[in-house]
């Protein structure tokens, strides 16, 4: 290699973790190998700091974190925000009040918690994709009466990190999901589309990507992305595993990250992780 790797950012579902969302012990070993050859190991997530799996979570040697697709880059070891990339409050009501016309649910984050309409809560398992989700929603999503009327009451609590929608489980979404995707892009030209399953969207404003956040915690370790690999399998991976100075699709990877990766490891069911660390480091 002509560049020392000095951080592994890793995604989580579909990448580090296995298809029932566990950390398998030839992943942990080989992360294990990395950070004690001083490497720091970065997971990336769509989800919120406090959400991620315990099993990634309390590693050790788990100092920085990249949440919410890149909306936040975060210090555990100073309990501190590095960088962070938010939706304006007003733009991210507007968008609610646009997917109000479709049928979906929707929730957001915001200052590391989620919120969601109670009635949409009530009726998440005609959206679920999976046990997973609903696990998410019943834990992790704080219900209000109504989120908008909500996100207006507490203005002062500030911006909102991410917009997330599901629509339904027993019908085609991939229709809908474009026909939303295009009229976001009309109307929110500053909002970043991106999917992590098959009847989901996730807003972000444009600057909050896992490309730009590991670029940003790069710089602050005195690094640059050449100094990175990245490891993903989804859309909201694409832009951290083009830009890292090796970066790495997972088998089961959507075709748009494998075009752009400079290597394809074995699946998230099969070590896939541990595989490229023990061939590359």
């Amino acid at each position: 290699m002509s560049e020392r790797i000095g951080i592994v950012a890793l995604d989580l579902d579909g990448t580090l973790l296995d298809s029932q969302k566990r950390l398998s012990a030839a992943n942990r070993k080989a992360l294990e190998r990395v950070a004690a050859d001083g490497v720091q190991i970065v997971p990336t997530t769509g989800r919120f700091f406090g959400m991620m799996p315990e099993t990634v979570r309390d590693l050790p040697f788990v100092r920085y974190a990249i949440t919410i697709n890149g909306a936040e880059v975060y210090d555990r070891v100073e309990d501190k925000v590095v960088d962070r990339e938010e939706i304006p409050l007003g733009n991210a009501i507007a968008l609610m009040e646009l997917l109000d016309g479709y049928d979906v649910i929707y929730q957001c984050y915001r200052n590391d918690w989620g919120w969601i309409t109670e009635a949409m809560r009530n009726k998440a398992d005609e959206y679920a994709t999976d046990e997973h989700y609903l696990k998410m929603v019943r834990e992790y999503m704080q219900p209000v009466p109504e989120l908008k009327d909500h996100l207006r009451e507490t203005a002062a609590e500030g911006d909102v990190q991410k917009v997330m929608l599901f629509s339904r489980n027993d019908i085609e979404p991939e229709h809908e999901l474009e026909t939303i995707t295009r009229a976001v892009a009309e109307h929110f030209p500053d909002i970043r589309v991106t999917a992590s399953t098959c009847n989901n969207l996730e807003l972000n404003i444009s600057s909050a990507h896992k490309g730009r956040a590991l670029e940003c915690l790069a710089g602050h370790l005195g690094l640059t992305l050449a100094n990175c690999m990245a490891f993903g399998d989804g859309m909201n991976d694409l832009t951290m595993v083009e830009s890292a100075g090796i970066g790495v699709a997972m088998a089961n990877a959507v075709d748009a990250v494998k075009r752009v990766a400079k290597m394809v490891t074995a699946s998230n069911d099969d070590d896939g992780v541990a595989k490229a660390l023990l061939d590359v480091l």
